[in-house]
């Protein structure tokens, strides 16, 4: 078990303490926390959790388990769309089924180890595992993804997705038909108080802002487009799901299982449709768009049939 004992530095006062472990030890945020969270992190002999705040000139004791952490695994990723590669960037149209990058317990492809296997350079300050990676979209999700292949685009893309600068377009079909037709949704999202594995909506989450418009209604579903305001983890899902319309297709948040057989579902009917954003080298407003793969027009057009 490493032990590192070192006063807190200035530039750390008042930081978070997951947070702070990143910079300071080059600890991943979610081994900051494992540490935190097993009493490994005391400041001036008091046990603090991860979101405590350091304070300067403090004298530090950090405990913490080694584990492996996760690696890139060049696995090509036949129908990975490339829709947009240039010395900056580059514009994928992820398929369902692959994760963003690796990380702990996933042992299928990802974005990283996919672009990787087609020789594409990455180059920046993120960690090896997430290089470039700057959003993500999760696993059943298919559609639009960017990813910077400079640390200039790194720097410049996730600054613009911070400050919400970038447009994110998504369609979903969502059990019934919500009420307004047209609306926002408003609400904290957190880790779920009972199951680890999901998110709720939850008093002191962080802030997500969800805008969604009806474009078709059919029998017992609505076709959605959405645009997110923030990018929270599973936000389309937990909000539209919160609302009492989960994606169709989409069991974690309660879809109706039959409904997702009689459609052909494997996964949530969502889709990451548009992304636009001020690109890092021109300057100039960059818009891609992406189909609907098989799986959803297949179910959208039963849906339309019924």
């Amino acid at each position: 078990m490493p032990v590192r004992s070192l006063p807190v530095p200035d530039g750390l006062d008042g930081v978070r303490v997951d947070a702070a472990l990143a910079k300071l030890l080059g600890l991943s945020r979610t081994l900051a926390a494992e540490a935190a969270a097993a009493g490994g992190v005391q400041q001036d002999g008091r046990t603090l959790g991860k979101s405590d705040r350091l304070r300067a000139g403090a004298w530090l004791e950090v405990s913490w388990h080694d584990r492996e952490e996760p690696r890139v695994v060049p696995i090509a990723v036949p129908d990975l769309g490339i829709v947009h590669d240039d010395d900056e960037l580059v514009v994928v149209d992820k398929p369902a089924g692959v994760a963003a990058h690796p990380s702990l317990g996933w042992e299928g492809p990802t974005v990283v180890g996919a672009l990787a296997a087609g020789g594409y350079r990455i180059a920046t300050s993120g960690a090896p595992e997430r290089q470039g990676i700057v959003h993500r979209l999760d696993v059943g999700t298919s559609g639009l993804m960017v990813v910077a292949k400079t640390e200039t685009a790194y720097a410049a893309l996730k600054r613009a997705f911070k400050e919400r600068e970038v447009d994110k377009v998504y369609h979903a079909v969502v059990q019934g038909h919500p009420d307004p037709l047209t609306g926002t949704i408003d609400a904290p999202i957190g880790r779920h108080p009972s199951h680890s594995w999901k998110f709720a909506v939850t008093p002191d989450g962080k802030d997500a802002i969800t805008h969604y418009e009806t474009l078709e209604a059919f029998r017992g579903a609505s076709l959605l487009e959405v645009h997110l305001e923030t990018g929270r983890t599973h936000q389309i899902r937990v909000h539209l799901a919160a609302h009492r319309h989960p994606c169709v297709g989409d069991p974690l948040y309660g879809a109706d299982p039959t409904l997702s057989a009689r459609l052909g579902l494997t996964r949530q009917w969502l889709h990451a449709r548009e992304l636009s954003f001020t690109h890092p080298a021109t300057g100039e407003w960059a818009s891609f768009a992406s189909e609907y793969p098989a799986d959803l027009a297949h179910a959208l057009e039963l849906l339309r049939g019924e």
